[in-house]
């Protein structure tokens, strides 16, 4: 089995995505050395846990963790983040399947956390400005910035884009903490995942919010396929306003 070596690994959680894996891709980003990649097969129906094999046992610096069962992508980065942590890396983090964020964004987004030793966290956020290339359709824009506004109003940090698949974590005790119980929605997670560290976990307290940098993606886009159902999304949103009102109680 390949165990991943470098300073950061990136989580990539899957399900369904034979048809959908650059594979190629994924191998030149793990070949520059900088980035390990640990692929969770969230217990996938076609071909996907072969692909994922093929590639970790053909590609220094590629991993599969295979889940017996799909438990819905919120488990399958707990699960693949957990794995990540135990090999000691400095950071760990998760991407979609879909590349959806580049790998020039990725590394760029782990560039960021180890060059500022003051950050825990960097999150990839879609901002479409001059000069960039963020293919979002309007409706999912829309809605994801009536989300972003909920999620901050939830957690009392402004947050622009919490949903963005792209997110680094430094390797500390209170990202372990976070992580060390499942998340109520499969969708909502990263709001969920950005509160445990902000309030703190058990006896870790909680991380200053100046430790977070959210960083304008210069590339971003759309990819037909996506797993969101529309009674996912409403439970994401749904989830995100009980975790106000849990807060609120604290």
């Amino acid at each position: 089995m390949n165990d991943p070596s470098s300073g950061a690994i990136i989580v990539v959680p899957c399900y369904n995505e034979e048809l959908r894996l650059d594979t190629s891709a994924f191998a030149d980003l793990a070949d520059t050395g900088r980035i390990s990649i640990l692929f969770v097969d969230d217990g996938s129906t076609d071909g996907t846990g072969d692909a994922i094999r093929t590639m970790a046992e053909g590609t220094r610096g590629i991993d599969a963790l295979i889940l017996p069962d799909n438990g819905g992508k919120a488990e399958a980065v707990r699960a693949g983040m957990n794995a990540a942590l135990d090999r000691g890396p400095a950071v760990v983090g998760y991407c979609d399947a879909d590349l959806a964020t580049p790998p020039g964004e990725l590394l760029r987004l782990v560039g960021n956390l180890e060059d500022d030793v003051r950050l825990s966290a960097v999150f990839g956020s879609r901002v479409a400005r001059l000069g960039t290339s963020i293919e979002r359709s309007s409706i999912r824009h829309y809605l994801g910035r009536v989300f972003a506004s909920i999620a901050s109003w939830s957690l009392g940090v402004t947050v622009y884009d919490t949903q963005c698949g792209a997110k680094v974590f430094r390797n500390t005790p209170g990202l372990r903490a976070a992580l060390s119980e499942p998340f109520p929605s499969p969708w909502g997670f990263d709001v969920r995942l950005l509160g445990r560290l902000l309030t703190g976990t058990g006896a870790v307290p909680g991380i200053n919010p100046e430790e977070f940098l959210e960083v304008p993606l210069k590339e971003w886009r759309d990819v037909e396929g996506s797993k969101v159902a529309v009674g996912g999304a409403a439970g994401a949103l749904v989830d995100v306003v009980r975790l106000r009102f849990e807060r609120s109680r604290r």
